[in-house]
């Protein structure tokens, strides 16, 4: 592999100032501000864009390692210097499209695409970003940097990635939890995995201040998206799907957004293959908060003129349930150059799309039912054309939130009223009501469609 790559940190307000991406910082020393990660391209740009794509094309899901994962089979594009041998992976990446052509009928589009980034390891599009943070951590150990830990703070999927990318490498994790703000399921991710576990009485925003405090000694590393090394693998996702339409890009993207890394993530992905000549166009972008969350929202509605953070209120969305994201300035950022547009989902639409969007073969996690409430608000007001490509970014299992799905259908969700509820028939044995049981059920199948 060619030597002549590289990749640095750089302030994003351009202070002057290149920072390895071995070293333990996460702001700029002159103004405070996030840092990202820069690549030369003008070294990338000595491979043309078709070998790009045939080497991207070639490698997609072989057994050399790591080259099989969707991340390191960008390794240029990623890390470029990092030795093979200190990369952490579980062959992340290269999830599915799901064709979402039934559940797309009922919204009166025709193009409609789900990334189900969930389809991964720990079930989360996290492992995209924390096989690049740990492999490059264990890099920085390998050279004998004296790393002891390294610690986030979570609602449940950085959490879960962290700790089973630490475990796999042999690094003590460290994760900072609210307390019953978490699902079993994902509680029990980074409990399996070895990790010190620290249910703190606070919300998200609450636990981020904890870590970035601790985090200030250096030798507990920092595993958030304000660490862009993160943004670094979430960036492939971007590739991937336009890899996966034979280098076309989407019209549109949506996404669920939080704490707000995911969102400059894709941008940079779509920015990088435009730059290097892969791909001609951008596609729009919209970024789907709850309700109860919705800072993002909010200021969107002023222009991002200004930005005030909100005290967060419980969603069943708890991923997104942060009312103060780090990754603001480059969210912001993002949207503009995307053309991009923000929606919100009430407690009601997001439960409701979920469930809606499961009858038609998916089993998604809240957050993508906050992307999906967004898209159908989108497409009746015609911002969204009935004609167009969508691509909605799943971000995590249903798997992880089968509790809530339980309390849905059996209609003991606080202040919710299912309408999609599917409860189990209690029967005898008979056969006349077995067949009419089938009968109702048939018909019910059919209705849904029209």
């Amino acid at each position: 592999m060619p030597m002549n790559y590289n990749a640095w940190f750089q302030c994003i307000n351009g202070c002057p100032g290149q920072f390895s991406l071995l070293e333990v910082i996460y702001r700029c020393p002159s103004c405070g501000d996030l840092l990202e990660v820069r690549h030369d391209i003008d070294a990338l740009k000595t491979r043309a864009a078709a070998a790009w794509i045939k080497l991207f094309d070639d490698r997609c899901r072989q057994n050399v390692y790591p080259y099989g994962s969707g991340v390191w089979a960008k390794k240029e594009w990623v890390v470029p210097f990092i030795d093979n041998e200190n990369i952490v992976s579980t062959f992340e990446g290269n999830t599915n499209l799901f064709w979402a052509n039934r559940y797309g009928k009922q919204l009166d589009v025709e193009d409609l695409w789900v990334k189900q980034c969930g389809n991964s390891h720990t079930g989360s599009f996290k492992d995209l970003g924390m096989t690049v943070l740990v492999s490059v951590v264990k890099q920085m150990m390998a050279d004998g940097q004296p790393i002891d830990a390294v610690a986030c703070a979570s609602t449940g999927d950085t959490s879960a990635a962290l700790a089973a990318y630490g475990a796999a490498a042999g690094i003590p994790t460290v994760v900072f939890l609210p307390r019953n703000k978490v699902s079993p399921a994902q509680l029990v991710q980074p409990l399996a995995n070895g990790a010190l576990v620290l249910s703190l009485d606070t919300d998200f925003d609450g636990c981020m201040a904890a870590v970035q405090e601790i985090t200030k000694h250096k030798h507990i590393y920092l595993a958030n998206s304000m660490n862009s090394l993160r943004i670094e693998g979430q960036k492939t996702v971007a590739i991937e799907i336009v890899q996966q339409f034979e280098w076309e890009v989407p019209d549109w993207v949506v996404l669920p957004g939080g704490n707000l890394g995911n969102v400059s993530a894709l941008g940079n992905g779509f920015l990088m293959m435009r730059e290097l000549g892969l791909i001609s166009k951008l596609p729009r972008i919209c970024v789907a908060q709850a309700e109860n969350a919705n800072p993002f929202y909010r200021a969107y509605l002023k222009n991002f003129e200004h930005f005030e953070p909100v005290t967060a209120r419980e969603t069943l969305a708890s991923a997104i349930q942060i009312g103060n994201p780090v990754s603001i300035r480059k969210a912001i950022a993002t949207l503009q150059r995307f053309d991009g547009v923000v929606e919100q989902a009430s407690e009601l639409e997001l439960i409701e799309e979920t469930a809606r969007a499961d009858r038609t073969g998916m089993f998604n996690c809240p957050h993508t039912g906050v992307g999906l409430a967004a898209l159908r608000k989108l497409v009746k007001r015609k911002v969204i054309r009935s004609h167009e490509r969508i691509v909605v970014i799943s971000t995590a299992n249903g798997l992880k939130f089968t509790d809530q799905k339980i309390a849905y259908h059996s209609g003991t969700l606080a202040g919710i009223h299912p309408s999609q509820q599917n409860r189990p028939v209690e029967l005898s044995a008979d056969t006349r009501q077995i067949t009419d049981a089938i009968s109702h059920h048939v018909e019910r199948v059919r209705l849904l469609d029209q």
